[in-house]
């Protein structure tokens, strides 16, 4: 077990999958933290019979301000390495795994799981284009060139993670997080993932609209500025 590494989980609406998710996620993690953003189903309490710590949004803040919370909940329960892990089951625990490992290797600050150096298993072919669209201009306003910028598995080193804020709280908090690796000057790197597509993840986190606002929120961040 790595007691020194926190799985944190953005969960909102899981309902049965989350206990799935945490079950699989146990047999390599002792320390597993879901913050429940107000869901409406039983999602706090599958999680917390599954093994894991709950921390509860009061109204729904958006993915990336729960990331956010559950990073803080790590950092001050001393973890050297964060992972942050999508509730819907479309991640791989044995891939978090290995993400851990590399950062641990040293040399590195934020390792991004990518879909497009591993696997994307069903994949819809508009999403696969709104994704390298996502990375493309994530490329060009960031000037750290991934091959997946969308990915909701990665690590991250405590210090990293200490640095990091994220302000986007909703679907933009992704590349946001790697404009603030690129102005903070962390070593990042790609590793190699693969993401399962089912019915349904494509009807919670993958489906279209939410695909066509990452590239909204994106904008409006870059206009704000």
């Amino acid at each position: 077990m790595n007691d020194d590494v926190w799985v944190v989980i953005a969960a909102f609406n899981e309902g049965e999958v989350i206990g799935q998710v945490i079950s699989r996620l146990r047999k390599s993690f002792d320390n597993i933290a879901v913050v429940d953003d107000d869901s409406k189903d039983q999602t706090a309490s599958n999680s917390i019979e599954a093994g894991a710590w709950v921390i509860t949004h009061p109204i729904n803040l958006g993915q990336g301000a729960a990331l956010q919370t559950g990073i803080d909940f790590a950092i001050e329960r001393g973890a050297a390495y964060i992972v942050t892990f999508d509730g819907d089951g479309q991640h791989r625990p044995e891939d978090a795994l290995s993400m851990v490992e590399r950062a641990q290797a040293g040399n590195v600050d934020v390792v991004l799981g990518s879909r497009f150096l591993g696997n994307a298993v069903g994949i819809p072919k508009f999403r696969r284009l709104i994704l390298k669209l996502a990375a493309a201009f994530t490329a060009l306003t960031s000037g750290i060139w991934l091959t997946d910028a969308h990915n909701g598995l990665r690590v991250l080193t405590a210090d990293a993670a200490k640095k990091i804020r994220l302000q986007q709280n909703r679907m933009a908090h992704a590349s946001e997080l790697i404009d603030l690796a690129a102005w903070l000057k962390l070593r990042v790197v790609e590793h190699p993932v693969t993401i399962e597509y089912t019915p349904y993840s494509l009807a919670k986190g993958q489906k279209l609209s939410n695909s066509i606002s990452i590239l909204t929120d994106l904008l409006i961040a870059k206009i704000a500025k």
